[in-house]
């Protein structure tokens, strides 16, 4: 394989990769990854790398657009970024003190759980839930445009939602992995926000974690400008492109899409952590 035949190949499956990220508001690291270092043949300390340039795109790509469809809610975004990026830098710091298999067992089996549940339609009684007082005080109570017109949501339960966004940083930090699908459950279950705009936060979010990355693995010299670009340019396309699909998607596609992807990430947390290879 020449180097125009690998460039081409690594940006088609960037491409689909920031589709999906777009679609399920994970990142398309869960994908990459595994295609850069299974069927590439990349050092994976690279392809995290390539990785983590590649989140940034899919959050600058897709979150402007959300943000400017009216989708994505920044104040939650914001507030939440804060819990997320403390629970990082936990996580880094006892990285060296846990049994990160241990940790990636029971994340594996929590994704599994979260996958089951990220399947059910949310009820009639869940969607026209009363206003919490917190999320009122904080102006987190918004709207995004709908199939039927503007539709209002009520933010719930704002500790619960804090609470696992520090646990999702922490896991990030802790195994090195993007923390989206814990962001989404938190945004989606926890505090009781529209699917849609759970993903299209989260999308808005994690630009900001794998930013912080980054930079530690461009000063250790593991982001390769040769494999870096095309990783880039094809998840900015597909996150883009996600984008036109998600506004007019019903919400039971994007559930049953966001539930395969962490099924299958899950059993991939379970069977590293159960061989000690993460």
């Amino acid at each position: 394989m020449n180097v125009f035949e690998f460039t081409g190949l690594v940006g088609f499956g960037s491409l689909l990769a920031g589709l999906l990220g777009s679609l399920t508001g994970l990142g398309g690291g869960v994908v990459l990854v595994p295609l850069l270092t299974i069927f590439f043949k990349v050092d994976i300390r690279y392809a995290i790398g390539a990785s983590l340039v590649s989140v940034i795109a899919t959050s600058s790509g897709s979150a402007a657009a959300y943000v400017k469809e009216g989708f994505s809610n920044i104040r939650i975004g914001m507030f939440l970024e804060i819990a997320t990026t403390i629970g990082a830098v936990c996580g880094a710091f006892l990285a060296a003190k846990v049994s990160t298999s241990a940790i990636a067992i029971i994340f594996g089996l929590v994704l599994l759980y979260s996958a089951y549940l990220s399947r059910k339609p949310r009820s009639a009684s869940d969607r026209n839930v009363p206003p919490d007082a917190l999320a009122t005080r904080l102006r987190m109570n918004g709207s995004f445009p709908d199939a039927g017109g503007l539709r209002h949501y009520n933010v719930q339960r704002v500790p619960a939602g804090f609470s696992l966004m520090f646990g999702a940083g922490a896991l990030s930090g802790l195994l090195g992995i993007g923390s989206g699908a814990v962001k989404v459950l938190a945004m989606d279950h926890a505090m009781k926000i529209p699917f849609k705009v759970s993903t299209t936060t989260s999308n808005f979010m994690i630009g900001v974690t794998a930013a912080a990355s980054a930079g530690l693995y461009l000063k250790r010299g593991y982001i390769d400008p040769g494999l870096a670009m095309p990783v880039m340019l094809g998840v900015l396309a597909g996150s883009l492109w996600g984008t036109r699909i998600l506004v007019k998607a019903e919400t039971k596609w994007l559930r049953l899409i966001f539930s395969v992807v962490i099924a299958v990430l899950g059993v991939q947390m379970l069977v590293k952590g159960v061989f000690g290879t993460i």
